[in-house]
């Protein structure tokens, strides 16, 4: 998401089948480098996922230690 040099990311939770683009299952907030790392992160639901089995990309692993210690 974003515009030209403006990014802005979603924090998504996908089945690792569906297309790169597709539909995501739910939304779990987002990121906002631009804005001196500006992010929103349901930990809560993030947990939920993790026990049941998601795998989470290393970028997103980072963003939740962050988010833990803050």
């Amino acid at each position: 998401m974003g515009k030209a040099k403006q990014p802005y990311y979603r924090i998504v939770v996908v089945d690792s089948r569906a297309p790169r683009d597709g539909a995501y299952i739910e939304s779990l907030g987002y990121y906002h480098p631009t804005e001196d790392g500006k992010t929103s992160l349901d930990l809560g639901r993030y947990e939920e996922w993790v026990k049941k089995g998601a795998i989470p990309t290393p970028v997103v692993k980072n963003l939740v230690k962050k988010a833990k210690r803050a």
